[in-house]
């Protein structure tokens, strides 16, 4: 081999590591890319200045809503809703606006009067191979090109599936895996699609799944020879073959509301489920049996009634929110045993580094130990009021930056350890 050879092969083998490196620290979607809600970069800042982290950036102009964002290539992605359109909005590093595209209109809570004070986008953008997925409140599934916004393909799930919108609307975000999109329609012809994710062709539609939509997203997990998409509708834990459509099994889950908003956590053959109005927490076992799943819950706690903030899963523990209970959680997995629990807070959750970013709804962020010995908060601070409503979005962390969204203006923070 020559020495020229051999130059280009270490500076492909460098470009590839970078490569690597770099969509690591990415955020393509909801929850992130293996959707654990876990960012694996390391070398973040353990505590903030009392005033917080240094604020580099604000975007102004999403909309309403409570999409959180997702990251690819140094652009970031939000929706949100803007006189009753929905927006797909892209930033550059520096919070300027790249461009945005009209999504379809907005849901406006024409079910339940009540439920109009919570308008706004809901689904986070998935971003893969260069292209933008968005599910609308209303359900149009679009497809748009990440550099310019520009419309790929469409499709309404509502209409063609024969779906009522939910009484707060679609909410869910779109999950890619490889060529294909998965997503729930909750119509009277089709529960869970598996789309085409180049074309928006459609491969296989479940047949109705066991009640109306829950407001959570899909998650994958393999367990028992199947590929499952594992979700809930408001009355029930379900999962589905992602090869196939087959419905593997189902388990009630009912709370007051008829709502079941927190995605499910899979690990290690158990599927664990948190959902709000008192209801509580369950885990669920899956075992083989000739050719189907078996699904038996090993515990149904009243502990840790998550609204929608979210669980995180981490060495054996789980945290999160508590709803009519209140405080932050950590609850073992395997047991359900309440391990602590800080009496105050309620509001969403995400990882890095070993800690804890929890954001409460009335705007206070909190930097916390991932640690089951204790709840230890190490610094904290208030996040600017982006205009009115809770503040629900989820945080993310990519790329050394923490994104906190309130209403119509996202922030980015430094957080990377100098």
């Amino acid at each position: 081999m020559s020495i020229k050879t051999k130059f280009f092969r270490a500076a492909a083998v460098l470009i590839s590591v970078a490569a690597v490196t770099a969509s690591a620290a990415d955020w393509p979607g909801w929850h992130g890319a293996d959707r654990t809600n876990k960012s694996k970069e390391t070398g973040l800042l353990k505590q903030w200045p009392k005033e917080g982290p240094k604020l580099i950036w604000t975007a102004s102009g999403l909309g309403d809503g409570y999409s959180s964002v997702s990251t690819s290539g140094g652009v970031v992605f939000s929706a949100g809703v803007k006189e009753k359109v929905n927006y797909v909005s892209a930033f550059d590093r520096a919070g300027k606006l790249l461009w945005e595209t009209a999504a379809g209109p907005s849901w406006d809570g024409a079910r339940a009067s009540w439920a109009r004070q919570y308008s706004g986008a809901r689904s986070t953008p998935s971003v893969d191979g260069g292209i933008v997925y968005y599910l609308s409140d209303t359900g149009l599934l679009v497809a748009l090109d990440a550099k310019t916004g520009e419309t790929k393909w469409n499709l309404n799930i509502r209409e063609k599936y024969a779906a009522e919108v939910p009484l707060y609307g679609y909410s869910e975000s779109p999950l890619i895996v490889g060529d294909k999109l998965y997503v729930t329609a909750y119509g009277s012809k089709a529960g869970a699609l598996c789309l085409n994710k180049n074309t928006g062709d459609v491969i296989w539609a479940s047949t109705p799944v066991n009640g109306e939509a829950g407001y959570a997203s899909l998650i994958m997990a393999e367990n028992s020879g199947y590929k499952q998409l594992i979700s809930t509708t408001a009355i029930s834990v379900f999962a589905i073959d992602a090869e196939t459509g087959k419905h593997l099994w189902t388990v009630p889950l009912k709370n007051s509301r008829d709502n079941n908003c927190t995605d499910a956590i899979y690990h290690d053959g158990h599927v664990l489920v948190s959902t709000g109005y008192g209801r509580g927490t369950i885990l669920i076992k899956l075992e083989k049996k000739d050719k189907d799943v078996t699904a038996k819950k090993v515990y149904d706690i009243k502990l840790m009634d998550n609204h929608h903030g979210g669980v995180i899963l981490h060495n054996g523990h789980v945290y999160g929110s508590g709803h009519e209970s209140r405080g932050w959680f950590c609850l073992d997995f395997k047991t359900g045993r309440q391990v602590w629990r800080h009496s105050t807070g309620k509001g969403s959750i995400t990882f890095a580094d070993g800690m804890l970013y929890l954001y409460d709804e009335n705007g206070t962020m909190a930097l916390v130990k991932a640690d089951p010995a204790a709840f230890a908060e190490v610094s904290s601070f208030k996040v600017p009021e982006g205009g009115k409503g809770p503040h629900w979005a989820r945080p993310v962390v990519s790329n050394g930056i923490l994104y906190v969204r309130h209403a119509d203006k996202l922030y980015a923070y430094d957080i990377k350890a100098k």
